[in-house]
């Protein structure tokens, strides 16, 4: 006897996930009065220096997190986030400033 095969022959993608990446679902959540597209980056996935926009710090790579981009916007406006830093977004302010010998990446 053959074991039983779980996964559907062909390669089709399922129904509602004709955009989303290779790493992760999108999905929306509004926020301040905004839809947003957020995606879950693994540490895998993650091979670059990002800055939070939520605390100011350093994402290093193979941290995981969240990216998140409004949905009217385009791919260059992707905000790399810790995913404590977006779960608290509404306690956390985006325009905070930056010591003189901080990096600006």
């Amino acid at each position: 006897m053959s074991p039983r095969r779980n996964r559907p022959r062909g390669g089709e993608k399922p129904v509602g996930h004709e955009g989303t990446g290779r790493y992760g679902l999108d999905r929306m959540e509004s926020w301040q009065g905004e839809e947003w597209v957020v995606r879950q980056v693994g540490g895998g996935a993650a091979a670059k220096h990002y800055r939070c926009p939520g605390c100011d710090q350093e994402i290093p790579p193979g941290v995981a997190h969240v990216v998140a981009w409004q949905q009217h916007m385009g791919a260059d406006d992707r905000r790399h986030w810790h995913k404590a830093c977006w779960s608290a977004r509404d306690r956390r302010s985006a325009k905070l400033q930056r010591s003189r010998n901080a990096p600006r990446y």
